[in-house]
């Protein structure tokens, strides 16, 4: 693999003043997805910046993040919580990068994490470990004993075994680890079958039927402490339904879980909101928190704290990967363009043949010709978008 360029935002880069451009003018083109990433003439910018500038700066291949996309995403959660006990909890596992994480630490967001090295990533950028949620099915002991130590909010616990180990470690600490159990609804989100997770054959989560049982069994361990619950059924989910569906059932178990005497301080209600990459018009953060709220209401549990683990919604179509064009390489079947990023720069169109927008940094009024862009990775699968008509040049 080859090593990874630097990471810059847009907002941060000193930049000539000729080069600026407010994207809100009637001569911008926005582009789907983001009013943060437009056309100004000819040049491609992202907020006021020009992106090919970056390049010439910092070479490529680069990734440019906008904090005012960042910012604004998040926006519709804080203020549909607004007046209530909540936490909003960065799923890091979206984008780990420093920068990114300190600016939604800085905005009061708490953590969602799935490895003692994504703790570490957090604390670092100067997130609140009393902010964190552990997630993940395969904790090893010595991350449980970390994340302990630091003090982190809650433990997600995925299985019955996890929660026996965690018992053990935290015992042997003489501490007490926090916990929910994520509950798999059997509810399917409607997404990639890779990241499906609220069905009950994927791997994640307790299944519903056993829940009551494991959180009895959680009662009566030494050094464990039920806090809540916890329910996360995939990503890139663009209906609002299968939500509303997942919450019914959490709320039924929240009632029998209640009833056996072990209270339930707060519910965790997981991400997986999804973006536009094309055409998809999922609800805005706001839609969804309200008709969730609405139900939440109606059946009494209100005064409970909420969290939430939004990654994709929050940075998804907050920033680009720049990529220079190395060949223009014709063929009989196939014209292949290319660059200098990999799938080691981005993985979801080789991982799950994810679609992600391609376009120029500078338009061109030459006729388009359909490309395969691929990078130089010794792999097939190395490709970044398949039959794109672009009008390109080698430099671009």
């Amino acid at each position: 693999m080859r090593p990874q360029r630097p990471t810059v935002f847009a907002s941060h880069w000193h930049h000539p003043t000729n080069t600026r451009c407010g994207i809100r003018t009637d001569d911008t083109m926005t582009l789907p997805g983001s009013p943060f990433l437009a056309y100004c003439g000819n040049d491609l910018y992202l907020d006021d910046v020009r992106l090919r500038d970056l390049t010439q700066q910092h070479g490529t291949p680069l990734y440019v993040y906008s904090k005012k996309a960042m910012l604004a995403a998040l926006a519709p959660y804080q203020k549909a919580l607004q007046g209530r006990a909540h936490l909003v909890c960065y799923a890091v596992k979206a984008n780990s990068n420093l920068a990114v994480l300190q600016t939604f630490a800085q905005a009061g967001c708490g953590f969602d994490i799935v490895s003692a090295g994504e703790l570490a990533r957090v604390l670092a950028a100067g997130g609140a470990a009393s902010k964190v949620v552990f997630s993940g099915v395969g904790k090893t002991r010595a991350e449980m004993a970390t994340a302990m130590k630091a003090g982190v909010k809650c433990f997600n616990v995925e299985s019955t075994a996890e929660l026996e180990v965690l018992s053990e470690v935290a015992s042997g600490l003489n501490m007490t680890a926090h916990i929910s159990l994520r509950v798999n609804p059997d509810v399917d989100a409607g997404t990639h079958p890779y990241i499906s997770t609220g069905l009950k054959g994927n791997k994640f989560g307790v299944a519903h039927e056993e829940a009551l049982a494991t959180y009895k069994r959680a009662a009566a361990l030494p050094g464990i402490h039920v806090a809540g619950i916890d329910c996360h059924i995939g990503s890139q989910i663009t209906d609002v339904s299968p939500y509303l569906d997942a919450l019914d059932r959490v709320l039924d178990l929240v009632e029998s879980i209640e009833a056996a005497g072990i209270p339930i301080h707060h519910m965790d209600l997981g991400g997986g909101l999804g973006i536009t990459y094309t055409d998809e018009t999922p609800p805005g953060a706001d839609v969804l928190i309200g008709q969730l709220l609405a139900k939440i209401d109606a059946r009494g549990h209100g005064k409970r704290e909420l969290l939430f683990e939004p990654g994709r919604s929050l940075v998804g179509n907050a920033g680009v990967l720049l990529t220079e064009v190395m060949f223009l390489k014709p063929g009989s079947q196939k014209n292949f363009c290319v660059v200098d990023a990999a799938m080691n720069d981005l993985m979801r169109p080789a991982l799950y043949e994810a679609y992600m927008g391609i376009v120029n940094t500078q338009q061109r009024t030459d006729a388009t010709t359909v490309w395969d862009v691929v990078g130089p990775v010794c792999e097939s699968g190395d490709w970044l978008g398949r039959d794109r008509a672009l009008a390109v040049q080698t430099g671009d």
